[in-house]
């Protein structure tokens, strides 16, 4: 008897192969992994790409820093925003955005 065949005696596994449930077990938990974290991350994503995407002047958004103002104009990668009470303008990222309420959401809310 070899060694290899004594250890997988003892520990209660057959010497040669497997199951093809054991084998497709990492597959499994892949799908699952992808399934459950990866792919609602990418949407997140694309909402958030779309979101930045459709912003103009106008719009009323809110950084992820908290600071709550108005889009007065926007560059390529960042845009000036307003804040009150004393209309102070301020230079912020675009990937700072967190969220954006345009005119008419904030009309018909």
């Amino acid at each position: 008897m070899s060694v290899a065949t004594s250890i997988a005696m003892w520990a209660g596994t057959p010497a040669a192969g497997g199951s093809s449930l054991t084998m497709l077990l990492p597959l499994v938990l892949v799908a699952v992994l992808y399934f459950l974290m990866i792919r609602p991350q990418q949407k997140r994503q694309k909402q958030w790409q779309a979101m930045l995407g459709g912003i103009k002047s106008g719009d009323k958004i809110t950084t992820s820093g908290g600071i709550r103002g108005t889009i007065i104009s926007i560059k390529d990668d960042a845009i000036i925003i307003r804040v009150a009470p004393d209309n102070l303008k301020l230079e912020v990222a675009k990937n700072a955005i967190a969220s954006v309420t345009t005119e008419e959401n904030s009309a018909s809310s």
